[in-house]
């Protein structure tokens, strides 16, 4: 498999486009990306199913004690943190001890960087697990992903390996509505002779429609910024999606362009 997999426990800190100073904390084995997705995008490039991977955990214990290494070291260096973020190797939330995790970084957060958010970049695939929402929402920042409006472009992008519906992530979203970002890739391509396209007509319209339902706090787009495992793929340019931004913004939807 080609792309970026990350060996760390905590990786960073790194220059983050959406989030500034980002400090990556990785919950996730370094040998094999770990998700419910297979985008056409992921920089960690294509997975295999879950269901055949041998899924050694990161222990909660290393975790914590590695995080809290490195968030002694950038206090000591006076270093100007603003995101503590679960991201990496596929799906953080994933990991059977994610809540408690949850529970553990807002203290060590509190103890060494108050004034800090903490992000998760989740696939929202994994919120129909009420311990999951609820951790999720203690967060300052869950960025929740929605590429897609039909079944048909969702599959097609994101690639589900369990053919996840869109309607039942859509209504445990819902569930978190007014507490949550929705963050959207947004593209155009060619995937096994099928065209690939969340930015126009049907496709984009019924996004809106699950966005008016969700009631994020904000949408943030963005287009391809790496590699991606998919060669055939258009990076949107900033003036199309501003354009796709201000529509949002019309119906009264917080939008962020990056």
């Amino acid at each position: 498999m080609s792309g970026i997999l990350w060996d760390d426990l905590v990786f960073g800190p790194i220059k983050s486009r959406r989030l500034g100073n980002s400090l990556g904390v990785n919950l996730l084995p370094g040998n094999n990306k770990i998700c419910t997705f297979n985008c056409v995008y992921c920089e960690c490039g294509w997975g295999d199913s879950p269901k055949q991977l041998s899924l050694n955990f990161h222990n909660k214990k290393d975790i914590l004690i590695a995080l809290e290494n490195k968030l002694k070291e950038l206090k000591f260096n006076d270093f100007v943190l603003n995101s503590i973020t679960f991201a990496g190797n596929g799906e953080p939330t994933m990991h059977p001890d994610f809540a408690d995790i949850v529970d553990e970084v807002i203290k060590l957060r509190k103890q060494y960087f108050p004034e800090t958010i903490i992000t998760c970049l989740s696939n929202s695939t994994m919120i129909g697990d009420e311990s999951i929402r609820n951790a999720l929402l203690k967060l300052d920042n869950p960025w929740m992903k929605l590429d897609a409006g039909s079944q048909r472009m969702f599959q097609l992008i994101n690639q589900s390996f369990d053919k996840i519906k869109i309607k039942d992530v859509v209504e445990n979203l819902q569930k978190m509505s007014g507490e949550i970002s929705i963050q959207t890739l947004m593209l155009r391509g060619i995937i096994d002779g099928e065209a690939i396209d969340n930015t126009q007509g049907e496709e984009l319209d019924l996004w809106i429609s699950h966005l008016l339902k969700i009631k994020p706090i904000r949408v943030i787009l963005y287009p391809i910024d790496r590699e991606t495992p998919l060669s055939k793929i258009e990076k949107i340019s900033k003036d199309e999606l501003e354009s796709i931004a201000n529509k949002l913004r019309l119906i009264g939807l917080e939008t962020l362009v990056f």
